[in-house]
């Protein structure tokens, strides 16, 4: 499979360097990648609408007009799968994409021994996100991707799956249908499966999804779910 990667920073430097890296790990990896850079998220923005099939982004945090984390929120809006990295010369950014799910943030100057480990990640994560489940519902049966997944809430014999696409309930007992997950998503309370990539805010009484669904965490579970979301990030 060909990775569409791209790498959007406005100073020129910083793209060659971080180009150099993408390709000799794509090289050692003997992994196909299509390589695009540009020094704005206009011009990014200017191909996207064009072709939305990017696998990889990587992303100045600090961009005039248009910064790194507004560019990925408009392209999050659309495209759960892809993987987001950002670089950014602040430890203060970090906190910017969480809303975004970003897999992961880089301090300048950018290690190879770094970046490389990531990019590794992102081909993993890009594997799982083509796994779907098949949701038995009153209109038939409709397939899920995994990725799109927000959390599952349990309704007496039902599940309702909360997805980014929209909801779907069919008849299954939470337990059952959460065996078809893995380690991105965490049951944090007896009703609710959530799925950790779209978890925006954490309290010690509820969780905040990326669409803005507040659900309940479980007295005494605060401490287990936090650190699997510190395992995810």
């Amino acid at each position: 499979m060909e990775l569409k990667i791209a790498i959007c920073d406005d100073d020129a430097a910083q793209r060659g360097y971080l180009g150099e890296i993408v390709s000799e790990w794509a090289r050692r990896n003997r992994c196909p990648v299509r390589l695009q850079q540009y020094p704005d998220a206009k011009a990014f923005f200017f191909d996207y609408e064009e072709q939305k099939d990017f696998d990889i982004l990587l992303l100045d945090v600090e961009m005039p007009e248009i910064s790194g984390t507004e560019l990925a929120r408009r392209v999050r809006r659309e495209n759960a799968a892809v993987q987001i990295i950002f670089i950014t010369g602040y430890y203060e950014y970090f906190g910017e994409g969480f809303d975004v799910s970003a897999l992961h943030y880089l301090i300048k100057p950018v290690d190879a021994g770094k970046l490389c480990p990531v990019l590794g990640r992102a081909v993993q994560n890009l594997a799982w996100r083509q796994r779907s489940v098949l949701i038995s519902t009153a209109e038939g049966e409709i397939k899920v991707a995994l990725a799109d997944v927000l959390y599952v809430e349990a309704e007496k014999t039902h599940v309702n799956v909360h997805t980014v696409q929209g909801n779907y309930r069919t008849r299954m007992a939470l337990g059952k249908f959460a065996a078809q997950l893995d380690d991105t998503f965490f049951k944090v309370h007896r009703s609710y499966v959530a799925g950790l990539r779209f978890v925006k805010k954490i309290t010690r009484s509820d969780i905040t999804m990326a669409n803005g669904d507040v659900i309940p965490v479980s007295r005494g579970l605060y401490d287990e779910v936090h650190a699997a979301l510190i395992r995810y990030l």
